[in-house]
């Protein structure tokens, strides 16, 4: 299995894992070797602290190397009648007629609280490489699903294309 990823992910995720690895690290382990100097690694609080602490910054930088190891470079879709990646889309839901608008996303890029949806989520599977008019099947689960019109496309930028990483 391999991730889907744009350039900036992959560069943000680099400089997440060179700030852990020549930042993090030298302090984490400095911290190790102070806590050992009080003595009784047994009941040393600051020692398991700075451990586990030691442990969740590794196992941080091997999940990033591994994400950037299997990952499959994606580029925006400059097609301007369909649904790309970093694109807004403003659909229509025909339950009640209500109008909104989000930016589909990678999975690392995904927040739903800011409107911006990930293209693996149900709702960016539905939409994404759609056109304007498509009326789309929205399968959230086995019991529930939902119609939605894709009323507008505005084509992402490069302003559009740098979104955070979560």
């Amino acid at each position: 299995m391999y991730n889907e990823l744009t350039e900036g992910d992959i560069k943000k995720m680099q400089e997440e894992i060179d700030y852990r690895m020549t930042v993090l690290r030298p302090r984490i382990t400095k911290d190790i070797v102070e806590a050992k100097a009080h003595g009784d690694l047994s009941e040393n609080a600051e020692y398991r602290a700075s451990k586990r602490e030691n442990g969740q910054n590794e196992g941080r930088i091997e999940y990033l190397q591994a994400m950037i190891r299997t990952a499959k470079i994606i580029k925006p879709n400059n097609d301007p009648n369909l649904v790309g990646i970093f694109d807004k889309v403003t659909v229509v839901f025909e339950e009640d007629n209500s109008e909104e608008t989000f930016q589909i996303s990678t999975t690392m890029q995904n927040d739903t609280t800011k409107g911006i949806i990930s293209k693996d989520s149900p709702f960016g599977r539905a939409v994404f490489g759609k056109k304007i008019g498509d009326k789309v099947l929205v399968k959230v689960n086995p019991e529930y699903s939902y119609y939605v019109t894709i009323k507008k496309i505005e084509k992402a930028t490069g302003n559009n294309v740098d979104l955070p990483i979560s």
